[in-house]
């Protein structure tokens, strides 16, 4: 006699659909990806950092990037730029450090990283990346 009751096959299905769902619910919060505006580049969310590719010369995007930081007026802290990277620091209002990365992928494409928080905040990073984008 087998301790284990007999499971019927809808059941199974069920219980695996639900695990699928739970799992899918944990993890949209890790990780989210959305296209990009207009340029068809992929923007993807993860750990708690917002990374793309942005099809400009990576001393434009340095400049974008230096008057979003003033538009959105977060207090400077301090900014390294050499011929292949840039690192932004900077705080927001509610004294939450911001991370921008930004490194020369080629020609005409820059790779941006932002990094809003401890933990990562999607809506401002996505602002930051929208307002770089507005002064290019």
């Amino acid at each position: 006699m087998n301790a284990f009751p007999r499971v019927s096959v809808p059941l199974n299905r069920i219980l695996l659909a639900s695990l699928a769902l739970a799992v899918g619910a944990v993890m949209s919060g890790c990780f989210a990806v959305a296209a990009g505006a207009g340029a068809g580049a992929a923007v993807a969310y993860a750990k708690g950092r917002l990374e793309t590719n942005l099809a400009s010369d990576y001393n434009k995007v340095c400049k974008a990037t230096q008057q979003a930081i003033t538009q959105l007026e977060f207090a400077k802290i301090s900014d390294k730029k050499d011929g292949l990277k840039a690192e932004f620091l900077a705080r927001t209002a509610l004294d939450k450090k911001v991370q921008i990365d930004l490194t020369k992928a080629g020609d005409r494409l820059t790779k941006v990283v932002i990094h809003v928080g401890l933990f990562g905040d999607q809506e401002i990073s996505q602002a930051i990346l929208d307002k770089i984008k507005a002064n290019l």
